[in-house]
Parts: C-alpha cells; sequence; structure tokens
C-alpha cells in the first residue's frame, strides 16, 4: 500500500481534503494517508523525514511559511522523496495578480472557519432561546437577558450572538414567577432590563397602533409602572445588574452588559464576594 504523509503548519484538512478529490481519479489505488499537522518548525521536518523515507512515501504539503517549504524541498532532496507544494504556487501567483504579500501566518484558515461557525451556533443558539424558549438549558448561556415585554431583549441577543456570544432572554410578565433556573445560575450570566415607565407605555401604545390592535391595559402608564416594579423586584432579590435601555442604541446597552461581564468575571471582584 502506498503512503502519502500529509504535512500542515495547521490541521491539514485543507491538504487532506484536496488530496481526497485527486484520489477519486484513482479508482484501484491502495493509498494510506498520514497526517502531520502543526509543522512549525525545520527540526520538525528533521523528524519525520526518516520515517518518509523508509516507507518510501511522498509528501503533500500546504506549509504557509517560504522558509519551510524551501526546507522542505532541500530535505526531501536528501531523503530522495517527493514532496507536492499545494500551497506555495498558488500563494506566488497571487502575490503576482494582487500585488501583495501573503501574510504567512498559519492556522489562520482554520481560526477564520472556527470564528465563523462559531458565529453561526451563537445565532442559532440566540434564536432557539428567545422570549423564555427552552429555559431549562439557560446554563449552557453565556448571556441572560431578563426584562419586561418592548426591552429590547431580542434584538440585544441578535446583536450580542452576532459577536459570538451565547445568549438567551426570558420576558418578565407581571404575576408570573421566573424559572427557578434563573435564580440559580452565578453571578455575571444574568441581567435585568429596564426603561422609564412613560417611554415604555408609549413605545407599547406605538406599537399595538401599527399593528391595528387595541393595547389595552399592556400599555397603560398604571400597568407598566406595575410591570417594571415586578421585574425589580427580582432584579433585587438575585442581585442581577441592571441596565437601563432608554434612548439608548442597541450597540450601547450590549457594551455596558460585556462591561459588566468583565468586570464581574475579574478575579478582584470575585475575590470579593
Amino acid at each position: 500500500m502506498d503512503k502519502i504523509f500529509v504535512i500542515s503548519d495547521g490541521t491539514g484538512r485543507t491538504a487532506e481534503q484536496t488530496l481526497m478529490a485527486a484520489l477519486t481519479q484513482y479508482a484501484n489505488a491502495r493509498v494510506e494517508i498520514i497526517m502531520k499537522p502543526d509543522i512549525l518548525t525545520e527540526r520538525q521536518i528533521d523528524e519525520i523525514m526518516p520515517e518518509i523515507a523508509e516507507s518510501k512515501g511522498i509528501i503533500v504539503h500546504t506549509l504557509v511559511k517560504h522558509e519551510l517549504r524551501d526546507y522542505i524541498v532541500k530535505v526531501s532532496r536528501i531523503h530522495n522523496v517527493d514532496a507536492i507544494d499545494l500551497m506555495g504556487p498558488l500563494l506566488s501567483r497571487l502575490s503576482h495578480h494582487l500585488a501583495n504579500f501573503p501574510s504567512e501566518e498559519p492556522g489562520l484558515f482554520f481560526r477564520l472557519n472556527k470564528e465563523y461557525f462559531k458565529r453561526i451556533d451563537s445565532m442559532q443558539f440566540a434564536f432557539t432561546h428567545d422570549d423564555g424558549q427552552r429555559y431549562y438549558e439557560y446554563e449552557k448561556a453565556e448571556i441572560i437577558l431578563v426584562g419586561v415585554s418592548r426591552t429590547f431583549k431580542t434584538p440585544i441577543c441578535i446583536y450580542l450572538a452576532f459577536k459570538g456570544w451565547f445568549v438567551a432572554n426570558y420576558p418578565i410578565v407581571l404575576g408570573v414567577d421566573p424559572p427557578e433556573i434563573l435564580g440559580k445560575l452565578p453571578a455575571g450570566k444574568v441581567y435585568g432590563l429596564t426603561t422609564h415607565a412613560e417611554e415604555l407605555s408609549n413605545l407599547r401604545a406605538a406599537r399595538q397602533e401599527h399593528l391595528g390592535g387595541n393595547a389595552g391595559d399592556y400599555a397603560s402608564l398604571g400597568y407598566v409602572k406595575k410591570e417594571l416594579d415586578y421585574a425589580m423586584s427580582f432584579f433585587n432579590a438575585f442581585q442581577w445588574p441592571v441596565i437601563t435601555v432608554t434612548h439608548k442604541p442597541i450597540e450601547e446597552i450590549a457594551s455596558e452588559i460585556l462591561a459588566i461581564r468583565r468586570r464581574i468575571s475579574h478575579p478582584d471582584y470575585r475575590s470579593k464576594k
């Protein structure tokens, strides 16, 4: 069985997938692919070359640093091993076309990919944990926003989720106790959102008018005050940080929440508790 050694300064997934695509053209080939990821130094190359030479294998590599690419060419000649460079020619042509030089930073594609998929996961988490859904999974959340209706819980969640945070929100309704799990979560995870009663009353009335419905008690100033006081009673009881959202953009509210979270997570804060 022929052996192909995939050498990479990252995970090796790029080289492996390219190699697998090429091997589909060889239906009868019996090949063993051996991964050698995280190769970042000349010494590491020296350490793996005897194994490759002894097995009479060949090398397929995606090293982004030109010094390592040059070195692997030199060493493979000494050991009489074929080395196929998948990244070098591409970077060279791109540099010429773009009139620019590559950063030659190993693992950059993997990190960017990882950040992208984390953002997808955090957005999905926000949607499936919006407005009290799946509250029994709140331990998985990094941030939970609690407040009465129309205190911008969902927009703030979406904004934070886009930044990669796993966020949920729960609506406080007058006369309805929130789930017990909220009171058992560690400091820095739950945040209360509040606003001025008059502003919230006007916002709710405008919202209902836009939708063509009758706001009723939902938008009345007296009801709004009771609901805000009811929410504040839980904020105080559980000592949740409280953020007033009145006349603030979403970005400012999110920054305020993250600043409080950083402060609570600081060792000096925890030592005082």
